[in-house]
């Protein structure tokens, strides 16, 4: 740049503008201000808002479980990471918080646990005018895509004016008008751009303002996958049929006496084991379990008690007297009554997965968004939901060979200890000397050499003294917590 020109006054203004350009800004200082922004402050309330339902898959052991915690946990939760995404999209506002968006989940799953079909619903921002959205309900089809409207419609405009003066005598244009939409947000592909691969939107579905995630859910199905090394299957299957119907099921389950739950009761409608089609899958064996509700910790209790008849511990008759809660008529007097939980180890998180959540016939039409992503000639190999899923598969059986060959390679030198369980089918004698591998599951296991069975052991506390105790408790503390927050408010 040429200065032979430039006048005295041109030049001092020129250098200051340099000098100003190479002094380091710190934290403290805030960035000098984007006039293209001045008027891009987002108003939450000039937007129509539509319900919608919200079906995702994650990996359970990436997150510190599915819901948001009041306190800082150690690992991301998987709602936490949703409600960030939501809120960078500008589809919910995110300081109005859960309540805000009338957030609702279809079943908490907690640390460890993963999901194939978790729902949540909630209101979110929508680009139809309502006429629009009440046309789009659960049961009707959906409008047709327009292909005139980008996804993504909050990026900055580049034509703005610039070459002015004090920010102070700018006259800022207003946001120009945009044209209605005919098609409503791709919420699956804008969302899904936000989040990491652990977490995937699945698709969405219009609802009703009166849907529940949590009350129209009619029923959930869980799996727990499991190597079937040292188990009889048949023994298992057997426990695990007799928990189908109504039961009360608080000898398979952890009391949580915040709830102040005082029933146990809930309907498993089937409980199967089977083996996992698919090569990869390596000879694994799954539970199918489904069920109108579940208890806290019900499955992987339950999955507990069916590795003990599965080894021989136990018969598969345990299940029928753990369920046997009550003596005479409501109880099997030929069995003994067990009103408290014996102590046992619950079953490892890292293999339970919340598969499916069931709802009624017209309460949802699930809408995936994906022909937009493969109608796009420019979007990258695997773009699609289902290219990132299955190479996620296809490292992870990757992974599983690798393994495979380790311990084919290790089989040179190192023999594999004697199988002594199931005891049935070995004919080994706990001798007290001896130690057994308990299985929980997960491929970890509790070592033991002495054996208790499960209804000779320690019993806890009945619920009603539990739940007492935390009302005494913790619970009266926190209401004078509460009462006085309340009480300082109004002041």
């Amino acid at each position: 740049m040429s200065y032979e020109n430039w006048s005295k006054e041109d030049l001092i203004a020129r250098l200051t503008l340099l000098e100003g350009e190479k002094e380091p800004r710190t934290s403290t200082t805030p960035p000098p201000p984007n006039p293209r922004r001045l008027w891009k402050t987002f108003d939450f309330s000039s937007h129509p808002r539509r319900k919608i339902a919200l079906k995702f898959c994650y990996s359970g052991w990436a997150y510190n479980g599915l819901a948001i915690q009041a306190d800082t946990t150690p690992l991301p939760t998987v709602e936490g990471v949703i409600f960030d995404a939501l809120g960078k999209a500008r589809l919910i506002d995110p300081d109005a918080g859960l309540e805000g968006c009338g957030w609702e989940r279809c079943g908490r799953t907690d640390r460890g646990v993963s999901a194939g079909g978790q729902v949540i619903s909630l209101w979110v921002r929508s680009a139809l005018i309502k006429a629009a959205i009440d046309s789009t309900a659960p049961n009707a089809p959906p409008p047709e895509p327009s292909r005139e409207d980008p996804v993504e419609d909050l990026a900055d405009s580049d034509a703005f004016p610039g070459d002015f003066g004090s920010l102070d005598d700018i006259d800022f244009p207003a946001p120009p008008k945009r044209a209605p939409r005919k098609s409503e947000h791709s919420y699956t592909l804008i969302l899904n751009r936000l989040l990491p691969p652990t977490i995937r939107i699945l698709a969405w579905s219009p609802v009703t303002p009166d849907f529940s995630a949590r009350f129209n859910c009619k029923s959930r199905h869980y799996k727990y996958f499991f190597a079937p090394d040292n188990l009889d299957i048949g023994r298992m299957r057997d426990a695990a049929a007799r928990l189908v119907g109504l039961h009360d099921f608080r000898n398979f389950c952890k009391l949580d006496p915040a709830k102040q739950l005082t029933t146990y009761v809930r309907r498993v409608m089937s409980a199967d084991i089977s083996p996992v089609a698919g090569a990869a899958a390596a000879g694994m064996h799954v539970l199918d379990l489904t069920g109108s509700a579940f208890l806290y910790h019900q499955v992987r209790h339950i999955m507990a008690v069916l590795f003990l008849a599965g080894s021989g511990l136990e018969p598969p008759a345990v299940v029928t007297a753990l369920l046997n809660v009550a003596p005479g008529a409501e109880g099997d007097p030929a069995l003994p009554t067990v009103d408290t939980r014996p102590e046992y180890q619950m079953a490892d998180a890292l293999p339970l997965m919340l598969y499916a959540c069931h709802f009624g016939a017209g309460d949802l039409a699930w809408q995936a968004d994906e022909a937009d992503a493969d109608a796009d000639a420019l979007a990258p190999l695997g773009a699609g939901l289902h290219h990132q899923l299955h190479a996620r598969c296809a490292r992870s059986e990757m992974y599983a060979a690798l393994n495979r060959e380790f311990l084919r390679a290790a089989a040179a030198h190192h023999a594999p200890p004697p199988a002594r369980l199931p005891l049935h089918a070995t004919g080994f004698v706990p001798d007290g000397r001896t130690a057994v591998n308990v299985p929980l599951g997960g491929a970890e296991f509790r070592r033991t050499a002495k054996y208790v069975p499960l209804l000779e052991r320690n019993r806890g506390e009945h619920f009603e003294v539990v739940n007492e105790r935390w009302r005494v408790g913790k619970g009266a503390r926190r209401d004078e917590r509460r009462k006085a927050a309340e009480e300082e408010g109004e002041e």
